[in-house]
C-alpha cells in the first residue's frame, strides 16, 4: 500500500503559485514568481535531497506536470537527486485535456480522482509524492487520500497570489510529526494528516 506525501513551498501569507521563477504561472497577473529562490541554502538542498530519495512514483497536478515537463527532462545527470527520479520514475497526471505527453513514464488518469489514485496506492509499495499541484492536494485532502504533507513556508508575504487553502477548503485536522529551520529562516513542517477537526469550549472555572 501506497503512502501519498505532499510538499509544498507557501509563503507566511499562504500563497503557493509559481514559487519557482517568474514566468512560472502568471494566471491572474501574479507577477511575483520566484520568490522562493532567495532562499535556497544548503539545509534546503539537503532536505530536498532527502525527500527526493523515497518517491516511487509522482502524482502531479496539469499545471506543474507542464511546468516539470518543460524543464527536468532537459537536465540529464545522472547524479542530480531530482532530475533523476522524476526522468526515471512512473508519473500520473489526472487530466481530462491532457492526451499526448511526451515525458516519458507519463501515464494520464481520465477516471474519477478518488477511484484513480485509490487504485495507484494500492499497486505501489513506497511513496507516492505530489509536488506544488495545490489545487490537487487540495482536493485529495478532501478525499481523504493524503497521508502527510511537508509544509515549507518561507518568510516574505506576496499578498496576492493562488493560496493553498482558501475559504471553503474541507475542514482538516493534522498531526505535527517533525520540524526544522533553515539558515535563511524557512519552516519546514512534516504533518500526518488526522482526519477531521475535533471541536471543543473553553469553560470559566466554577468559582468564576
Amino acid at each position: 500500500m501506497g503512502k501519498l506525501v505532499s510538499t509544498l513551498f507557501v509563503t507566511l501569507d499562504g500563497v503557493y503559485q509559481a514559487p519557482g521563477g517568474p514566468h512560472e504561472d502568471t494566471r491572474g497577473g501574479f507577477t511575483h514568481g520566484g520568490w522562493s529562490f532567495p532562499y535556497a541554502d544548503e539545509d534546503f538542498g539537503r532536505f530536498i535531497g532527502e525527500v527526493f530519495a523515497r518517491p516511487r512514483a509522482f502524482l502531479l497536478g496539469r499545471r506543474t506536470y507542464d511546468i516539470f515537463s518543460t524543464f527536468w527532462p532537459k537536465v540529464t545527470d545522472p547524479a542530480d537527486p531530482v532530475a533523476s527520479k522524476l526522468n526515471s520514475l512512473p508519473k500520473y497526471v489526472p487530466s481530462s485535456t491532457l492526451t499526448d505527453p511526451g515525458w516519458a513514464g507519463t501515464t494520464v488518469l481520465t477516471g474519477g480522482l478518488a477511484k484513480e489514485v485509490s487504485a495507484l496506492k494500492e499497486r505501489t509499495d513506497g511513496e507516492i509524492q505530489v509536488h506544488g499541484s495545490g489545487a490537487l492536494v487540495r482536493s485529495l485532502l478532501a478525499l481523504d487520500l493524503v497521508d502527510s504533507l511537508h509544509l515549507l513556508t518561507f518568510p516574505v508575504v506576496l499578498g496576492t497570489g493562488f493560496r493553498l487553502f482558501p475559504e471553503g477548503a474541507v475542514p482538516t485536522a493534522f498531526r505535527h510529526a517533525g520540524e526544522s529551520v533553515t539558515s535563511t529562516g524557512v519552516s519546514i513542517r512534516t504533518y500526518d494528516v488526522a482526519g477531521r477537526p475535533e471541536y471543543g469550549e473553553y469553560a470559566l472555572p466554577e468559582n468564576a
